[in-house]
C-alpha cells in the first residue's frame, strides 16, 4: 500500500473512531442531564433536611462540572472532525 493510501486509510479510521466518540459523548451528556433534572425534581418535591439538601446540591454541582467537561470534549472532537483533522487517540 502506498504512503498516501495508508494515510487516507488512517484518516478514515480516525474519523470513524471520533464520530463514534462524539455519539457516545452526546448520549452520556443526555443521560447526565436527565439525572440533573431528577435531582432538581427531588429537591423541589419533598421536604428534605439540610443534610439531604446539601447532598443533592453537591451531586448537582458534580454533575454540572462533569457535563461541562464532557461538553468541552465533545466540542473539541466535533471541531477536529469538521476541520478534517481527526486523529486516533492513543491511551498509554
Amino acid at each position: 500500500m502506498k504512503q498516501s493510501q495508508a494515510e487516507t486509510r488512517r484518516q478514515n479510521v480516525a474519523k470513524r473512531s471520533m464520530t463514534k466518540e462524539a455519539r457516545q459523548l452526546s448520549g452520556l451528556i443526555a443521560g447526565l442531564r436527565e439525572s440533573l433534572e431528577r435531582i432538581h425534581k427531588e429537591r423541589m418535591g419533598a421536604k428534605l433536611s439540610g443534610a439531604e439538601m446539601g447532598m443533592l446540591d453537591e451531586r448537582r454541582n458534580n454533575l454540572l462540572l462533569t457535563i461541562a467537561a464532557l461538553d468541552d470534549r465533545l466540542s473539541a472532537v466535533q471541531g477536529l472532525i469538521d476541520l478534517g483533522r481527526p486523529h486516533v487517540i492513543r491511551v498509554h
